[in-house]
């Protein structure tokens, strides 16, 4: 009887599973891949940027009091993937998403301490892939924050902290759009605008963004409620 010896899946093999998982919105078994992968190859920058993206979007839909945890987790995920190839744009990306989310949850200090850190990791990624949407997302959100800051508060950062980043709602804009036209389809993207016009007191424009929002796919997890809040957003136009 002939016997025939199966070995285990190669990483490459590995990592297309946990991508389609992935792309399937199931990132428990994603995860599950991608470890797997992460066994046979160690330090691959390749598996450790696609860890720290599936931590960062079971994070993102977690419970609260395990969101911290889970960001903290992927920029860990990240600053491995950095370490292993500072050539691979989505460490960097990634690092910037986790480290954004884990500002929201830290001091003054620290929160000023982080936009630098954000900000380097983003300028590296779109300087290594130009067309890294996902890194232009969170610039325009990153500046948009800037922008919002009162002049009150950038003086008390200066004088207890450290300056904050210059930047601020125009920088945002700019990132933002530049994010829809390399991926039209994502819903974030579309959002954040829409946020930012609101922001700008520009309602007919974050009417616009907010409606393109409701007719997307959702691509990831966090998107279902991402749609949500801009119905509710475009109701509140609607009403005033």
């Amino acid at each position: 009887m002939l016997l025939l010896f199966i070995g285990p899946p190669s990483p490459a093999l590995t990592v297309e599973g946990g991508d389609r998982e992935f792309a399937l919105l199931n990132y428990p078994q994603a995860e599950t891949c991608y470890d797997s992968a992460l066994t046979m190859a160690a330090d691959s920058a390749d598996v450790l940027w696609r860890l720290a993206r599936v931590t960062v979007c079971t994070a993102d839909i977690a419970p609260d009091e395990q969101k911290l945890q889970l960001y903290r987790k992927a920029d860990a995920y990240a600053y491995r993937c950095i370490r292993a190839d500072s050539m691979v744009s989505e460490g960097h990306t990634w690092r910037a998403a986790a480290l954004g989310n884990i500002a929201m949850f830290e001091g003054g200090k620290t929160k000023v301490s982080l936009c630098y850190v954000i900000q380097h990791e983003l300028e590296l990624s779109i300087a290594l892939n130009p067309h890294d949407d996902v890194a232009y997302s969170i610039l325009g959100s990153f500046y948009m924050a800037l922008g919002n800051v009162s002049w009150v508060e950038r003086q008390l950062a200066a004088l207890f902290f450290d300056r904050l980043p210059e930047g601020g709602f125009e920088e945002s804009e700019q990132s933002l759009k530049k994010a829809i036209t390399i991926s039209p389809n994502v819903i974030r993207h579309h959002f954040e605008l829409g946020r930012l016009y609101m922001l700008e007191d520009r309602r007919e424009e974050a009417l616009k963004e907010f409606q393109i929002v409701a007719t997307l796919p959702v691509l990831l997890g966090r998107d279902q409620s991402t749609q949500a809040r801009a119905a509710g957003l475009i109701k509140e136009i609607a009403e005033k």
